[in-house]
C-alpha cells in the first residue's frame, strides 16, 4: 500500500499518495467545500468502487483547455487540484451512482498513471498554514461587504445570512464564496492556485469588484 502524505494538514484525514483523478471540464473543487456527483461512465464507476476500497479519496482536476477532442482519453490536466473525501454513496441502477464529496486539501501532480480505465496519479498536498486564516481583518471585511452586495443584486438571502456568520471561519467563508459564485472555471482554477488565504481573499476581491463594476455600468446604460 503506498505511503500517505504525511503534512500538518493530511493529521485529520489520511491521504494516499497516488489516489484517482477525476477530471472535469467545469468543475472546480476547493476545501472546506461538498460537490455532489453523478457517476455514469464504466471507467469512473470503476474508480469510486476503487476508491471506497482504498481511502475514500478522489482528486478533483480540471482540463486545459482544448480537452473536447481528447475526453475519452488522456486530455490535459491543471497540476494542481484539490483532494476530495467521499461521504456518501447512493448506489443506482446499472452501476450509476451519486455520491457527495468532501474537498479536503490542495494537491499538486508530481505523476501521472495510466495503467487502469481512469487516471491516477502521485500527488503531494499543499502546506496547509498559509491556508488557515487572511492575516489582515479588515480584508475579510471587505470580501464580507462585497460579497453581500453580489448575493443581493441576485436575491440570495440566505447565502448573505451565511456569509455574514461571525462564527464561520476565514477558510471556510473564503473557500466557500470561490466555490459557489457564478465564476468561470479558469476564475474558480485561478483562486484555487493561490499561494496562500490572503492572496485567494484579494483574488476573490478583483473578481467581484469587476462583476459589480459590470452590472453598474450595464444599469447605466438603462
Amino acid at each position: 500500500m503506498p505511503a500517505v502524505n504525511d503534512t500538518p494538514s493530511s493529521k485529520a484525514f489520511p491521504v494516499p499518495e497516488i489516489i484517482p483523478i477525476f477530471p472535469l471540464p467545469n468543475v472546480v473543487l476547493f476545501p472546506d467545500t461538498y460537490l455532489p456527483l453523478h457517476i455514469f461512465e464504466p471507467r469512473y464507476r470503476d474508480m469510486v468502487a476503487d476508491a471506497s476500497r482504498k481511502g475514500s479519496c478522489i482528486g478533483m482536476a480540471l482540463f486545459k483547455q482544448g480537452w473536447e477532442s481528447q475526453y475519452y482519453g488522456n486530455p490535459p490536466i491543471f497540476p494542481l487540484g484539490c483532494v476530495g473525501r467521499i461521504t456518501h454513496i447512493e448506489p443506482l441502477q446499472d452501476g450509476r451512482s451519486n455520491l457527495i464529496l468532501q474537498g479536503l486539501y490542495r494537491y499538486t501532480i508530481q505523476e501521472e498513471y495510466f495503467d487502469a480505465r481512469y487516471r491516477k496519479a502521485k500527488i503531494t498536498l499543499g502546506p496547509g498554514e498559509p491556508f488557515q486564516t487572511i492575516a489582515q481583518g479588515s480584508v475579510r471585511t471587505t470580501l464580507t461587504a462585497l460579497a453581500i452586495r453580489y448575493l443581493q443584486s441576485r436575491k440570495a438571502d440566505k447565502l448573505c445570512e451565511l456569509v455574514t456568520d461571525e462564527a464561520m471561519t476565514d477558510r471556510v467563508l473564503v473557500n466557500g464564496l470561490s466555490s459557489c459564485l457564478d465564476l468561470t472555471p479558469l476564475e474558480k482554477q485561478f483562486l484555487l492556485e493561490a499561494e496562500s488565504l490572503h492572496q485567494q481573499t484579494r483574488r476573490l476581491i478583483d473578481f467581484l469588484k469587476f462583476k459589480l463594476d459590470g452590472e453598474t455600468q450595464l444599469s447605466g446604460w438603462g
